[in-house]
């Protein structure tokens, strides 16, 4: 099989699309629920409800794509996310925060759709090109990830309730989106997937580099977007203004999608788990520059870091997973894998609003070390298994 460099670009442009919606909705999501909700705790609570959406659907729709393929997967998720956004509007017209929770939930769906574009990657690409392929879909993020915070920022003032056409701007991606992924040509799924072939779940997620591959990814995102969801609340209370924040976040969004133009090399050269150690090690990194004062440069520091370390982290796991299961065995490996992910999400997006309120940014930032101690842990673990036992089934 050779590498389709060409899906390969349309992959990482509906990537760049996927970005302008999550990195917008996120450094919106905070802000919208403080001003929609009296018990300010809550107020990232749309965030959660969008994770939750995504970790509901994650297993429906790798089925969906197993049974439809790749393409029309895609574009169901991107129809369901011009429903999401159009409910937001609403939402915010009524000023209703239940109702604008609601509608983060559905586009969340959207998100448990395109979360397998780095799938996809792997699948039009040739095995020693995985990596590679995986990783420059994900820098195509780059892009969506600068355009996102401008165009709410364009959008935030447009009608007299704040942040509303920034919804209408983000419904019109999707458009957009659609009209993209309907040129992928992405092999169809084989009979064996499409019928559940291969063996059972419970044999598949017993694997080692199971194991780890869904720690590294689960525990390095949830990390991320515990962090993440907390800066604008954390930023607005050091008295940054919306703009500051706008700008840590596209700086953030660098530091996550830039590094897959070399990831996957770097992967191919010194292998899935020094990658992963060294995205562990950044994340840390991340934590002990946060704490180490409140300015902007600070802000833009940490989040530089946490998104290198997360792109390490999340580009090995995704990796790493291709190694647990075969060609019959894919989607509902795949699926798996992101409904654990968005689950483990779920619990740091309720935690992040209730901690930066009570315990303060620094106190979040100590509590990510341990977790990161166990993510180093776990890898060491698989590097000395590999050492000492056969190695786990590759897919063809």
């Amino acid at each position: 099989m050779q590498t389709s460099y060409r899906n390969i670009f349309l992959l990482a442009c509906c990537q760049a699309l996927l970005l302008v919606n999550t990195s917008g909705l996120t450094l919106m999501n905070g802000l919208v629920g403080y001003s929609l909700v009296d018990a300010k705790s809550l107020a990232t609570l749309g965030a959660t409800t969008f994770v939750l959406g995504s970790a509901l659907a994650a297993m429906p729709a790798s089925a969906w794509m197993a049974r439809v393929g790749r393409r029309a997967g895609f574009m169901t998720g991107a129809m369901v996310n011009i429903a999401g956004c159009v409910v937001a509007a609403i939402a915010l017209a009524l000023r209703s925060f239940p109702l604008f929770c609601a509608a983060t939930a559905v586009i969340g769906v959207y998100t448990a759709f395109a979360m397998q574009y780095r799938f996809a990657a792997a699948e039009v690409a040739a095995p020693s090109d995985r990596a590679k392929a995986i990783s420059l879909v994900l820098a195509g993020g780059v892009v969506g990830g600068f355009c996102g915070p401008e165009l709410t920022k364009l959008g935030k003032d447009f009608f007299a309730m704040p942040f509303l056409g920034s919804f209408v701007a983000m419904a019109l991606t999707a458009v957009v989106a659609i009209a993209v992924q309907s040129r992928l040509r992405v092999p169809a799924p084989s009979v064996a997937e499409a019928q559940d072939g291969g063996r059972s779940l419970r044999v598949i997620m017993r694997q080692p580099v199971f194991v780890v591959a869904v720690l590294c990814a689960a525990l390095g995102y949830g990390l991320m977007n515990l962090l993440m969801v907390a800066t604008p609340l954390a930023m607005s209370f050091c008295g940054l203004t919306y703009g500051q924040t706008a700008v840590v976040f596209e700086w953030h969004i660098l530091g996550m999608y830039a590094p897959g133009f070399f990831t996957g090399s770097l992967i191919k050269r010194f292998g899935t788990l020094r990658v992963i150690g060294t995205g562990v090690t950044l994340m840390a990194a991340a934590a002990l520059a946060a704490l180490q004062g409140n300015t902007l440069p600070h802000f833009v520091a940490a989040l530089v870091l946490l998104g290198i370390g997360w792109n390490f982290m999340y580009t090995g796991g995704t990796t790493l997973l291709t190694e647990a299961y075969t060609p019959a065995e894919k989607s509902r490996t795949q699926g798996v894998n992101d409904f654990i992910v968005f689950a483990t999400m779920g619990v740091s997006s309720f935690s992040s609003g209730f901690l930066v309120t009570a315990t303060g940014w620094e106190t979040m930032n100590l509590a990510a070390l341990p977790v990161l101690a166990i993510v180093a842990v776990a890898v060491t673990w698989l590097a000395f298994h590999r050492r000492h036992a056969v190695s786990p089934v590759a897919a063809d």
